[in-house]
């Protein structure tokens, strides 16, 4: 009985202690399984560009730059994806002027890049 109640406490604190780490920037973040509006897509797109902004992946000067497109594509392995584009000309590299961003259709992040693939 003892070992079932130090398992059961274990569980417990490991489920709570991934919470806590689980804060608004993070990739952790859930929607369930239903297909997000565009507008909670977009919402959760912002903060992820702010996440890359604060961790030094992208340049600042995306910080005020607004997703230009998104549209729902079908990937290689025939899943749906959302997919958002922004463009910032204020970036001196050319091939860096267009992030792309990935979410699943329920609105979670997948991915990020300047390749758009």
């Amino acid at each position: 009985m003892r070992s079932t109640y130090q398992i059961f406490s274990a569980i417990v604190s490991l489920f709570f202690a991934t919470q806590a780490f689980a804060n608004a920037g993070s990739s952790r973040h859930f929607h369930g399984k239903k297909e997000a509006a565009e507008s909670a897509v977009l919402e959760c797109a912002e903060k992820k560009k702010e996440f890359l902004i604060d961790s030094k992946k992208i340049d600042v000067s995306w910080k005020e730059i607004k997703s230009d497109k998104i549209e729902k594509i079908t990937t290689k392995n025939g899943k749906l994806e959302w997919k958002l584009t922004f463009k910032n000309s204020q970036t001196k590299e050319t091939s860096k002027q267009t992030l792309y961003m990935f979410f699943s259709m329920p609105g979670n992040f997948l991915a990020s890049n300047f390749t758009g693939e």
